[in-house]
């Protein structure tokens, strides 16, 4: 079925005009003849296509057409034709977010409200089913010229009650990075509070016109969703009502338990005369890093705790993260999510979790309480928590004018090289130990450098941090 234009699919689809390729299948808009019908096929593409991909194609089918409600694409029918498998959807005039964001840029606090209404009364719909989207982001939000959105693709959607629907490969983590909940980067289960956070990203990217986190490489973004808290949009000059901006923020916080659930927000949005007419310039600033503010699930919503992340804009990329790179980022997160030195000192203690809010990520270099950090957190000796961590620590240097920004960028993206490496190395059972250690030489000499010319000035933890990831990867320059 290479030349489908005109093909009459399974006796009844008329296929009429091919709109649009993806790794596993293709959209064909078309004629029902039975009912007289515009629809959507999609097609899953013929030859080589793995048995795992039909699983889950089929499982969309079945998945959407349990949902029934006006912010979901409707599914029709489903079947096989010519040795391909046909999806039969209601035909959607209309274009996606994402084309929407990139013609015309940020959108009002009134249409963003519109639109975050109705997305999440459709999250509500699916969740009340126990389905789980898992891929929530602009180009899966169709924007119909009447204003009605609807949520499509829910080809990576699973049961929230059906552990065999996981029809990824053990270990595997899929979805849109820059859309990627906490809990998921650190191995955990997708759950309804993923969806949420997944929507936070959408309608801060619809706000100021990017997502929340901004990086060179996926390592990096995975980092800033378990570590950074994001920028409030007044910050970067939007004009926004302060309870629009609160609950934006509460959807991004770490902890799932923190975000309010599809249903309420659905109900909060669709009413914009609640909000205050007092535009978020004026907003008090945020709690200290490691606060958590009590939420009031009755009230507006508090915005989280902030801190500048780092990055230029990218395209979102979706990936798949392996079992063992997960590991990395589990471990990754213990380290970032260590007790808060006050609470010590205090003698209250907390308990470190991966996805536990209440406690301070690392404070910044200089900072009253970094001497505490330096005696409680012992060094990793795991090269991939260190390179990640390394990474962090030279890019709020150059936050703090103590490393020029260029240099620091090609740093980072040579310890993101250098992670790749080592997970790659683990991966498949082979040494790559040499080009970790290369380019964790080269981090080290161009410091050096740096710091001769005056372009850069260390601090007695990050000597320690590169002195004990050079041992550990054997170099001894």
């Amino acid at each position: 079925m290479e030349r489908a234009f005109g093909v009459l699919l399974a006796g009844r689809y008329q296929l009429e005009e091919l709109l649009g390729r993806g790794g596993m299948g293709e959209v064909w808009r078309a004629r029902d003849e039975v009912l007289g019908r515009p629809v959507a096929v999609k097609l899953l593409l013929a030859g080589g296509v793995d048995p795992t991909a039909a699983a889950r194609f089929h499982q969309e089918a079945q998945t959407t057409a349990r949902l029934s409600h006006p912010n979901v694409v409707a599914v029709y029918d489903f079947g096989q034709a010519d040795g391909r498998l046909y999806l039969v959807m209601e035909m959607v005039q209309g274009h996606s977010l994402a084309e929407r964001l990139a013609s015309g840029g940020p959108l009002t606090s009134r249409e963003v409200a519109a639109i975050g209404s109705q997305t999440a009364s459709g999250l509500a719909a699916a969740h009340r089913q126990g389905i789980i989207h898992r891929d929530i982001k602009p180009a899966n939000l169709l924007l119909v010229p009447d204003g009605t959105v609807k949520v499509v693709d829910f080809g990576i959607a699973r049961l929230a009650d059906d552990t065999a629907a996981a029809l990824t490969s053990a270990g595997m983590i899929v979805g849109t990075v820059s859309c990627l909940a906490p809990e998921r980067v650190l191995g955990k289960d997708a759950g309804p509070a993923s969806d949420m956070y997944a929507l936070g990203c959408v309608l801060y990217e619809l706000l100021v016109g990017h997502p929340p986190f901004r990086a060179d490489t996926p390592t990096a973004l995975l980092y800033q969703h378990v570590q950074e808290s994001p920028l409030p949009p007044h910050s970067v000059g939007v004009e926004l009502p302060v309870e629009l901006e609160q609950l934006v923020l509460s959807l991004l916080a770490k902890d799932p338990e923190s975000r309010p659930d599809a249903e309420r927000v659905a109900d909060w949005l669709s009413a914009p005369e609640r909000w205050s007419a007092t535009p978020s310039a004026g907003l008090t600033p945020p709690p200290a890093p490691g606060r958590v503010v009590e939420m009031d699930r009755t009230a507006a919503l508090p915005a989280p705790t902030t801190r500048r992340s780092r990055g230029r804009n990218r395209r979102p990329r979706t990936v798949a993260i392996s079992g063992i790179a997960a590991a990395a980022l589990v471990a990754l997160g213990f380290f970032l999510f260590q007790p808060d030195p006050t609470d010590v000192a205090s003698g209250s203690p907390v308990a470190p979790s991966a996805t536990d809010a209440s406690v301070s990520p690392p404070p910044e270099h200089g900072s009253a309480t970094a001497p505490a950090v330096a005696a409680l957190a012992a060094l990793s000796d795991d090269p991939g928590v260190l390179l990640s961590q390394l990474s962090q620590t030279l890019s709020d240097a150059a936050d703090q004018g103590r490393l020029d920004p260029h240099l620091a960028h090609d740093l980072e993206r040579k310890l993101s090289e250098a992670g790749d490496k080592l997970a790659e190395g683990r991966e498949k059972g082979k040494d790559k130990t040499k080009d970790v250690r290369k380019r964790v030489r080269d981090v080290r000499h161009k410091l050096a450098d740096a710091e001769k010319d005056h372009e850069f000035t260390s601090t007695a933890e990050l000597d320690r941090l590169l002195t004990h990831l050079a041992s550990l990867v054997g170099d001894d320059s």
